[in-house]
């Protein structure tokens, strides 16, 4: 399970670049500042997750696929799709009440992060 965890961040993280990419040479002339904004969060939210994601991974290695620590990267997964996803979505769109889907994705991250935290204390490392 860690390597699919390491994998995906990897494809995630590459996203995250290519997006960012976007953003910075296509996408800043066609929208506004404060969408351009929405999207920068977007790509921001995704890259740092994605890192999380891979150390995620790493430290998952010979776990079970119910530990914490599996849970955590399924959470950082559902995370970006959920926030990152959702703001990409209305920043192309234009459709607002994506904006109530974001906070699920933020709740996913928190706790994500906290089983992160959990699993390490719990590992005395």
């Amino acid at each position: 399970m860690a390597a699919k965890l390491m994998f995906w961040a990897s494809m995630l993280a590459m996203l995250a670049v290519a997006l960012g990419a976007f953003g910075a040479h296509a996408l800043e002339d066609r929208v506004s500042p404060e969408r351009m904004g929405t999207y920068e969060t977007a790509v921001q939210y995704q890259f740092y997750h994605a890192i999380a994601l891979f150390l995620t991974g790493l430290a998952a290695r010979g776990q079970k696929p119910s530990s914490p620590l599996v849970w955590a990267g399924r959470l950082f997964v559902a995370g970006i799709a959920l926030f990152s996803g959702s703001l990409y979505i209305l920043v192309a769109t234009g459709v607002t009440w994506l904006g109530a889907i974001t906070p699920l994705g933020g709740v996913s991250f928190i706790l994500g992060w906290i089983l992160l935290g959990l699993s390490v204390k719990k590992s005395e490392l």
